[in-house]
């Protein structure tokens, strides 16, 4: 019975944590704040409150040829000289990472460019018609992840014209095709607050510092300089959606000219190098319900790195710190196991005389745990402390840009699987590869509850000795695919904890 119970409890906060943690919701939005679909937007071009209409879908799928590739130190941008815009920015340190804008930086669709000119650091592209000139000009550096982007815009006609300064940051791949569809949001900050948005939302947002949205390592930040815009989020197809933002209608008369400036970031979901830019932009890197615990885990895995230059390190010294840390409540579990152990025979004795009466079974063993001070729900506590901890590593490792592709052992990159070998035919529910660390854990899990599971007879015995089996094997399989830096941590910290135990069962 208080196994069953125990067990309940403990599967029932793995799955309702698990579920909180792997699909975080995003933060809620304030109707007063945000204009939802029946917002009036107007766009370049457009004289009338119209509701909000995104340009038509472009085409996508460039032929190398109609696309330009400019080197950056660690990333290539690769523009669409045609549209004056960036179709994907390709980094190429640790493994290589392709970040899709599809019409980053556009402004309006139906302007054709062409490049004006191309120097060291920077680019522009002009595009004219019988009505104004625009002139688009990136300004990039080598030792930076921020482009500077001014976009100056003349009337050349005879007559005024009505101008929006809109500009699109890109568009985002939200079906199921897209590996990445499922890391995909999109961030808001405006003058009152922060938010991370599902990338499947339609609104409009007011008075925008900036805007950005992300995949699983990888970002763009939009912040317009000295420029009154509102932001938009809009989809221009079932499973693609655009974000930009907008500025107020401006007049301007014949031979008139204006100039916006925008700072863009386009670079790895890492703390230290935005924090060095702009402290305000790491709102980016956002972990969901657990995201205080997993940016603390972040601080510390970051000065763990710093100390011994090896992330794989950093994570066991991490497993070691947590371990410590519940060490005192670990403790008390494992002293109310023993003290279960050596009441079995009374248990048993209890079963055996009030078998026919399950009340009075339950109200007597409930008084001989009283009375021996043990608390059959005590060994639940380290375990549920440890899940936030447990998630929020994991939202942390499987979006770290800095652990992906960092090497330990054998392992070649801690966010993905060990993976000692590949063999030629798949195992069913493990696949073609082997991963040494989830059997190491599901080994040590099963050694732990040998030796510390409560001594029983009959029926008890054999459901104990059934769950010795099923338990290490269902978590060998669920830990299988994770990634390996996790892994690792789980299993660092089962390793302390059955070498203490097998300590504390030699005690008398």
């Amino acid at each position: 019975m208080e196994k069953r119970l125990i067990l309940a409890i403990a599967l029932s906060a793995l799955i309702l944590l698990g579920w909180s943690a792997l699909f975080p919701k995003p933060q809620p939005i304030d109707n007063k704040e945000v204009e939802k679909e029946d917002a009036f937007i107007k766009y370049p071009g457009k004289q009338t409150n119209d509701k909000i209409n995104i340009p038509p879908e472009t085409q996508n799928n460039l032929n190398p040829a109609e696309t330009l590739k400019f080197p950056q130190g660690e990333r290539d941008i690769i523009f669409d000289p045609s549209r004056g815009s960036i179709v994907d920015v390709i980094f190429n340190r640790n493994l290589e990472h392709r970040f899709p804008l599809k019409t980053g930086l556009l402004t309006e669709s139906n302007d054709l460019f062409k490049q004006e000119s191309k120097k060291d650091g920077q680019i522009s592209f002009v595009s004219q018609d019988q009505d104004k000139r625009i002139i688009k000009r990136f300004i990039c550096r080598n030792d930076s992840y921020i482009i500077e982007l001014e976009v100056q815009t003349k009337n050349i006609s005879g007559r005024p014209i009505l101008f929006d300064p809109h500009l699109a940051l890109g568009r985002m791949d939200l079906s199921a095709k897209n590996p990445q569809s499922r890391y995909q949001d999109i961030l808001l900050s405006n003058s009152e607050k922060t938010m991370h948005v599902s990338a499947g939302k339609e609104l409009s947002l007011d008075n925008i510092k900036f805007i950005g949205f992300r995949d699983q390592y990888f970002c763009a930040i939009l912040e317009p300089v000295n420029l009154v815009t509102k932001a938009y989020i809009k989809k221009i197809a079932p499973q693609e959606t655009e974000v930009g933002i907008v500025g107020k209608e401006i007049i301007l008369n014949p031979g008139e000219q204006i100039g916006h400036l925008y700072r863009i970031y386009l670079g790895p979901q890492d703390l230290s190098i935005i924090n060095n830019i702009n402290p305000e932009w790491s709102s980016i890197i956002y972990f969901g319900t657990f995201d205080f615990i997993a940016q603390l885990i972040l601080q510390l895995l970051g000065f763990f790195y710093s100390i011994v230059h090896n992330w794989g390190w950093a994570i066991i010294i991490l497993s070691l710190s947590v371990y410590l840390l519940l060490f005192p409540l670990s403790l008390k579990q494992m002293r109310s196991m023993k003290e279960m152990q050596l009441l079995q025979p009374k248990i048993d004795a209890l079963r055996k005389e009030l078998k026919d009466n399950p009340q009075r079974l339950n109200k007597e063993i409930m008084e001989l745990y009283k009375e021996h001070k043990v608390n059959p729900l005590g060994g639940c506590l380290p375990l549920l402390l440890q899940m936030p901890i447990f998630f929020a590593l994991y939202q942390a490792l499987i979006r770290s840009a800095a652990l992906r592709g960092a090497h330990f052992l054998w392992i070649k990159d801690l966010s993905a699987p060990d993976k000692l070998f590949t063999l030629k035919n798949s195992i069913p529910f493990l696949g073609n590869q082997i991963n040494i660390l989830p059997i190491l854990m599901a080994i040590g899990m099963f050694v732990q509850q040998k030796i510390s599971s409560v001594k029983a007879t009959g029926e008890a015995a054999q459901q104990q000795k059934m769950m010795s089996i099923i338990m290490p094997v269902m978590f060998g399989v669920i830990f299988y695919q994770m990634p390996s830096g996790l892994v690792l941590y789980w299993l660092v910290n089962s390793m302390l904890m059955l070498f203490y135990q097998l300590r504390l069962n030699k005690q008398k």
